[in-house]
């Protein structure tokens, strides 16, 4: 269903995200209309989300991390089919970090809250091991790749078996991704365009080439670098 929007005041509004035909689950988000990206609904976390809902069996009883959450809109619906979720966002954005607690609080919903900076090996990201890695519009900004790319692998290689999922807007092709895959001893296993799986009514309100990919570590290459 298409999502609602509701004032909360001067600066905030509240969206509420449907999923299922009844609909079957709801999610309200708040979000910041004067604040940065990280507390605003971008359409690649509404795919992600999507994804997650109906992906929701595989998603029961994991152990999942979301990274660059913001909004956590793909983390909570994680949640609410039942997953072990753990939101993380930049460790110096408290007010991201702050929104979050508040969204789990909205939707009464326990998930961890997080700050994980990316290329940064401090005490929290030891404590992870998730089975599933989110990611929803992490692949925007060049000069955070590498760092991303070094978390995520750091993450799959923690937790055997483990995927990363990530939604992104494909505005110049596949190539630098597909070079830090290789560069990281990554492999796409799964890649698919948003508009193959979301809802007609959902889709109509997205625009632009929305991806959506499963990622892996490359175990043959890991084997040869040993």
């Amino acid at each position: 269903m298409e999502e609602e929007v509701e004032e909360e005041g001067p600066m905030t509004t509240s969206s509420r995200h449907y999923f299922g035909d009844e609909p079957s689950c709801s999610i309200s988000i708040i979000e910041n209309i004067k604040e940065d990206y990280g507390q605003f609904v971008w359409p690649c976390s509404v795919v992600l989300a999507e994804y997650v809902w109906q992906q929701r069996f595989r998603f029961s009883g994991a152990s999942v991390v979301e990274l660059g959450a913001g909004t956590s809109l793909p983390g909570l619906v994680a949640a609410k089919v039942g997953a072990n979720v753990t939101l993380t966002d930049h460790a110096n954005g408290l007010e991201v970090l702050d929104n979050m607690r508040r969204v789990c609080h909205l939707n009464e919903l326990n998930c961890n809250i997080l700050g994980l900076t990316w290329g940064v090996w401090d005490a929290s990201i030891f404590s992870l091991s998730p089975t599933i890695i989110l990611g929803a519009d992490v692949l925007y900004d060049t000069g955070a790749f590498d760092d991303l790319f070094a978390t995520v692998t750091f993450l799959l290689e923690s937790s055997p078996g483990a995927v990363f999922i990530t939604t992104y807007h494909n505005r110049s092709g596949h190539h630098l991704i597909e070079f830090l895959m290789v560069k990281w001893g990554l492999k796409c296993v799964k890649l698919l365009d948003s508009f193959s799986f979301m809802p007609s009514q959902k889709a109509s309100g997205l625009s632009g080439n929305l991806q959506l990919a499963e990622i892996v570590l490359n175990t043959e290459v890991s084997e040869l670098k040993f």
